[in-house]
C-alpha cells in the first residue's frame, strides 16, 4: 500500500496518528497470531487423532465383513446432527453436540445374536466419522483466519509502519529545511537593512555608508 501524504504540518500530524494506531494494534494481532498458531496445532493432532480412529474401526468393521452382509443398514438411519457454534481465538468454528439416529424394530428371535452390537458399531463409526468431519471443518477456518492475521503482522510490521516512519521522517525533514531556510533569508535580509546606512550629501542625494546613490 503506497503511503500519500504532502510536506505539510496537517499531513505529519495524520500520519502520526495512523502510525501509533498500527503500532498499538500490532501486539495484539501478534498474540492472536500466537494463539491461533497454537488451536491449529491443537486441532491437527485432534484430527490426526480421529483419523486413526476412523481407520482402526474401518479394519475391524472389514474383519467382520461377512458378517455385515447380513446386516439390514435400513434398520438404522441418521436423523439429525446437532451442533453449536465455539470461539476459538476469536474465530467461530462448528462443534458436534449430538448424532441422532432413528432405528427400526427388529426380531432378536429371527436375527443374528451380534445385530444389537452391530447397531452400537454403526453407530460409533458414524460418530468418528461426522466428528472427523466438524474438526476437519475447525482445522480448515483456524488455518485461514491464522493465515490472514500473519499477513496483517506482516503488513504492519515489515510495509506500513516501516513506511509510515519513512513519510514522517520526510515531512519532518523538509519542514526543518524548509525552516532553516527562512531562516536564513531573514538573516540575509536584516543583515542588508543593517549595513544600509543612510547619509544625506550636499546636493541633497541619499547615500548608504559606502556612498552608493540610494
Amino acid at each position: 500500500m503506497a503511503i500519500t501524504y504532502q510536506f505539510n504540518k496537517t499531513s505529519l500530524q495524520s500520519l502520526e496518528k495512523d502510525l501509533k494506531m498500527r503500532q498499538r494494534t500490532l501486539p495484539t494481532l501478534q498474540s492472536k497470531e500466537t494463539a491461533l498458531r497454537l488451536e491449529v496445532k491443537k486441532a491437527k493432532k485432534e484430527l490426526a487423532d480421529l483419523d486413526e480412529e476412523v481407520n482402526r474401526r474401518i479394519k475391524d468393521y472389514d474383519q467382520m465383513i461377512a458378517l455385515w452382509g447380513e446386516f439390514d443398514t435400513s434398520l438404522i438411519h441418521v436423523d439429525d446432527v446437532h451442533m453449536s457454534i465455539k470461539k476459538i481465538a476469536g474465530v467461530r468454528v462448528p462443534v458436534l453436540d449430538e448424532v441422532v439416529y432413528s432405528t427400526k424394530e427388529f426380531s432378536l428371535f429371527t436375527s443374528p445374536k451380534w445385530f444389537a452390537d452391530g447397531f452400537e458399531q454403526l453407530k460409533a463409526i458414524a460418530d468418528v466419522g461426522i466428528r472427523q468431519e466438524f474438526v476437519r471443518r475447525k482445522v480448515d477456518l483456524l488455518e485461514y483466519a491464522r493465515k490472514k492475521t500473519t499477513q496483517k503482522v506482516n503488513l504492519f510490521e515489515k510495509v506500513q509502519i516501516p513506511g509510515y516512519q519513512d513519510a514522517i521522517r520526510k515531512i519532518k525533514r523538509f519542514m526543518e529545511d524548509e525552516e532553516n531556510l527562512n531562516k536564513s533569508s531573514q538573516k540575509i535580509v536584516k543583515s542588508k537593512k543593517e549595513r544600509v546606512t543612510v547619509v544625506p550629501d550636499e546636493t541633497g542625494k541619499t547615500l548608504d555608508g559606502k556612498g552608493v546613490d540610494l
